[in-house]
């Protein structure tokens, strides 16, 4: 190592959010949102910081992370992280970005920072948030893998998730007030079942989404005690798996406070890998689409019917992180 529900609920809400969106690209720029501008949740965060201890390694052998590396708020158990994935995803956890790559995002880079995977083991002091743990991770990639990047605004399409109606919600979206309370944090257990959404409390942890597949292609897709801008950030993530999002999602719901919900549908591609989109480009979103092979409800009617949500295209700012320089660590 080396230091280094049920039925509609009314509320008298309003608000604004943000989205983050792909891994080396897109960030909406929507006031309040996940989406917020860097140095905003950096600064709260605390400013530069650095692991005490970290060992990075190149590996083929997968191993799964000690806690979620998404662009939630989840606390950490602890003030361990221990992961193997590609340095993209590293990448994208440094600068609360969302895990689903898109080719356009990672272009500039080098293959390998897709491709590669890592082994990372670093500790820190005390207590700290995720958000400070981004910025201890920060300083490891620039250390470690001599990481250089910049952002950049651009004017892109994007589809707006608004209420069908103002201040309504679907009967699968709740205040998390009126659902059940979250348990306390832990690390995954390897050797714990996978949840059944149809019977449990799902997803079983709060903060961060969670989708589920089931053997007859239905997945569920949800999340507790979550702000609509990490419920966007979900949506958009599994909705493009399903092959109906296109283009990157901004909060326009006008909703406060944190929620729970959970979607149920059936993709177009049994699996609920990429796609290719249901739609004519310029169709509007929830326009009829060619007949399911495998039946069942569509993510974007999903959305609609469950949430109370619907999608419309529209533009916005788009931040997007661009690489500038990086090379492979050396061994430790």
């Amino acid at each position: 190592m080396t230091r280094t529900t049920q039925g509609k609920r009314v509320l008298a809400r309003t608000a604004r959010g943000p989205l983050v969106l792909s891994l080396a690209a897109v960030i909406l720029n929507v006031p309040g949102c996940l989406g917020q501008d860097a140095a905003d949740w950096q600064a709260k965060a605390g400013g530069r910081m650095s692991f005490d201890v970290a060992s990075v390694k190149h590996t083929e052998i997968f191993r799964r992370p000690n806690f979620g590396l998404g662009p939630d708020d989840a606390k950490p158990p602890g003030a361990r992280l221990s992961a193997t994935f590609s340095l993209a995803v590293f990448i994208g956890f440094a600068y609360k970005l969302a895990p689903f790559q898109t080719a356009d995002a990672l272009a500039s880079a080098p293959k390998w920072v897709r491709t590669d995977t890592y082994d990372i083991e670093a500790e820190a002091q005390g207590n700290p948030t995720k958000d400070q743990m981004r910025l201890m991770m920060q300083s490891l990639l620039a250390d470690r893998f001599k990481l250089g990047v910049h952002f950049e605004t651009r004017q892109l399409p994007a589809l707006a998730l608004t209420a069908i109606k103002a201040g309504i919600l679907g009967p699968k979206l709740v205040p998390h007030s009126e659902g059940p309370p979250c348990p306390e944090e832990k690390g995954p257990d390897p050797g714990a079942a996978p949840p059944d959404p149809r019977k449990e409390v799902f997803p079983p942890t709060c903060t961060a989404g969670e989708g589920r597949g089931m053997p007859d292609g239905t997945w569920f897709v949800g999340s507790r005690n979550s702000s609509m801008a990490v419920a966007v950030q979900t949506f958009y993530s599994y909705g493009s798996m399903a092959g109906e999002l296109d283009r990157p999602v901004v909060d326009r719901t006008g909703l406060k406070g944190t929620f729970d919900f959970v979607l149920e549908y059936k993709p177009s591609n049994r699996n609920g890998f990429p796609a290719p989109a249901s739609q004519a480009p310029d169709a509007p979103p929830g326009a009829a689409a060619p007949p399911d092979e495998f039946g069942g409800t569509p993510f974007v009617d999903a959305l609609r019917k469950q949430l109370g949500l619907k999608l419309v295209r529209t533009q916005a700012q788009v931040r997007t992180l661009v690489i500038d320089h990086v090379e492979r660590p050396s061994e430790n």
